[in-house]
């Protein structure tokens, strides 16, 4: 897929989520890309919050925001969605004025001023609370500037505020496209060791098979995994293993931080190592004429991430800290494999194995779970009611993509699969899990993230497998009926909120599950493929009443967080709402 056809497929992505007539472009482009950026482990679960306003003559602007779940580190995005029909590039000036504006703002959460500066009545303030009270324990601040043009500059120089640095990225058209195009996260991690270390790191290397994959041991510098966290971040450590593991000095994190104050160099004697898959590897000779590794492309640490993370954050707070006598074990494994799914297989059940120190969530490691592989076999089988087109599940990561590529190879033969399965009915194992739990009446769950409720998803979906059980036809065209439910309230929503609009989503079909579940025609909307004008107006009166029970019983906490409590479930759920209206065709 060329960046042309790229872009074209993102703005039709962006237009299929808006409501007719909504100006909500830039909304849907900045959740579109925050998303992408949660997959792969670029970021944390985003909150999308549209802001811009004025503080003297200074320009204030705000798209969305993520926090870790340690509280941390924070991500700020803002967006520059031009929305031309083909590809254009965009001057570093107009990138850095926007990240100047989210500066601004974050520099008025940091200093304490939000809240009196900004609108009491917009969520944006309360964010701003939320960010000074965590500012001094935070350890990475990042600002993203989204944009679906193609930027010159894709990092620019790090910024102090109030005495933390400040790193600031562009995530352009370009960049994401080579992302999802190619379904590889880690395209962009390159490590040059000629450049870090000054020569080839030494290691034994067994080349492995074509089908398989290559291997290698070798010992890294600490200096050198400190730079690679500090230039990719969490990026590092997230291949499969989604779960990203700062150093809060405890447990296995404090010997960590211990050994590397008190005895840098027995790290490599104490320490287990780390266990890194690569794309490519290119061999050299090291100082000492032995065989050695050049450079890395595409790497990930599969396993290592409390080591990576410590060694980071313990130099960062004791700067005095000599890495130069610290060296950590790594087994490296280079992939040959040319299917995506196969690569997703093999790396799910490298970390599996591979990791001891920390357990890895089922969530990690299901894309070859019966149930998943039984929804894409029926995906690419069940037919729309126009007998026609069909929804794409996406089981192995970038696999929608792979499939335009192999089938599309005649410009006819794309335009054919895209009009048969339009990106607009993609869906990912993360999506379904959160359309399903919404629907089970679990948005406490949902409202944890998407990695999380996936986890809890799997356990369900594991005690209705135990006895062999798998989806049939009709229980696939029913996910599907509360996916373009879901979506369609989604789109309902993006223009009456400004802010913590995912939280309202997930709750307000739980409580339509709730009010109308059984009496809930889910086959019509399988035949419809959508909601009727009457059930979409009695969704925007139980939205506004969902969304003001929300802030009423939050007591001033910040929504997104109010909505993860058990507590808030049952405040919203068991809370009285308007009778629905009569005459809804979905109504049986």
């Amino acid at each position: 897929m060329t960046l042309q056809e790229f872009l074209q497929e993102t703005q039709a992505q962006v237009r299929a989520q808006m409501v007719d007539g909504s100006p909500f472009e830039e909304t849907v482009f900045s959740e579109i890309v925050m998303k992408h950026m949660s997959e792969v482990g670029m970021t944390f679960e985003p909150v999308s919050c549209y802001y811009k306003g004025k503080v003297g003559n200074g320009i204030l602007r705000l798209s969305g925001y993520a926090v870790s779940d340690d509280g941390d580190q924070v991500d700020l995005f803002v967006s520059l969605y031009d929305g031309a029909g083909v590809v254009s590039s965009i001057a570093d000036n107009d990138t850095k004025n926007a990240a100047e504006q989210c500066l601004r703002f974050l520099r008025l959460c940091a200093e304490g001023k939000a809240v009196d500066t900004l609108d009491p009545s917009h969520d944006a303030s309360s964010i701003g609370e939320t960010i000074h009270s965590i500012y001094k324990d935070l350890d990475q601040i990042r600002i993203f500037v989204l944009t679906d043009r193609v930027a010159k500059s894709r990092q620019f120089a790090a910024r102090e505020i109030g005495g933390k640095l400040v790193h600031l990225e562009v995530m352009d058209i370009e960049r994401l496209h080579r992302h999802l195009s190619e379904g590889k996260p880690r395209d962009e991690l390159m490590a040059d060791f000629r450049e870090l270390a000054g020569t080839a790191l030494p290691c034994i290397f067994v080349p492995g098979s074509k089908e398989d994959y290559g291997y290698a041991l070798t010992a890294m510098p600490g200096e050198v995994l400190r730079v690679l966290y500090e230039k990719f971040g969490a990026r590092l450590l997230e291949a499969n293993v989604r779960s990203f593991l700062s150093n809060k000095g405890k447990g296995v994190n404090a010997g960590i931080q211990s050994t590397l104050r008190n005895e840098p160099s027995r790290f490599m004697a104490y320490n287990n190592g780390i266990v890194v898959v690569a794309d490519e590897v290119h061999l050299g000779k090291a100082e000492d004429g032995s065989t050695g590794i050049s450079w890395l492309k595409g790497l990930q640490i599969v396993n290592g991430g409390q080591t990576t993370a410590s060694i980071f954050f313990t130099k960062r707070r004791y700067p005095e800290v000599d890495l130069s006598k610290v060296r950590v074990p790594a087994k490296i494994i280079v992939m040959n494999q040319q299917d995506p799914a196969d690569e997703e297989a093999l790396i799910s059940d490298i970390s599996r194995f591979a990791n001891s120190q920390n357990a890895v969530k089922q969530s990690d490691l299901s894309a070859n779970k019966p149930f998943h592989v039984e929804v894409e076999r029926l995906s690419m089988s069940v037919y729309c009611p126009d007998g026609v087109s069909r929804w794409f599940y996406e089981r192995a990561a970038g696999s929608y993509n792979t499939l335009l590529t192999r089938m599309g190879t005649t410009p006819a033969r794309l335009k054919a699969l895209k009009d048969e399965m339009p990106v607009s009915r993609k869906i990912t194992k993360t999506d379904l899990a959160k359309y399903l739990m919404a629907w089970e009446q679990q948005p406490d769950v949902v409202s944890l993230g998407s990695q999380k409720n996936f986890d809890r998803f799997m356990e369900r979906v594991a005690e209705l497998c135990q006895d062999g059980w798998l989806p049939g036809v009709e229980d696939y065209k029913a996910m599907i009926a509360k996916a373009r439910l879901y979506r369609d309230m989604e789109k309902l929503i993006r223009p009456m909120f400004p802010a913590f609009k995912a939280n309202v989503a997930a709750y307000l079909v739980s409580v339509l599950s709730r009010q109308l579940g059984e009496k809930m025609d889910l086959e019509r909307v399988w035949l419809k493929q959508g909601i009727s004008p009457e059930l979409s107006q009695q969704l925007r009166v139980w939205a506004e009443e969902v969304n003001t029970r929300l802030q009423a019983t939050a007591n001033g906490r910040m929504i997104s967080e109010w909505a993860k409590k058990a507590e808030c479930k049952d405040a919203v759920l068991e809370a009285t709402y308007s009778a629905p209206k009569t005459g809804i065709p979905e109504v049986r």
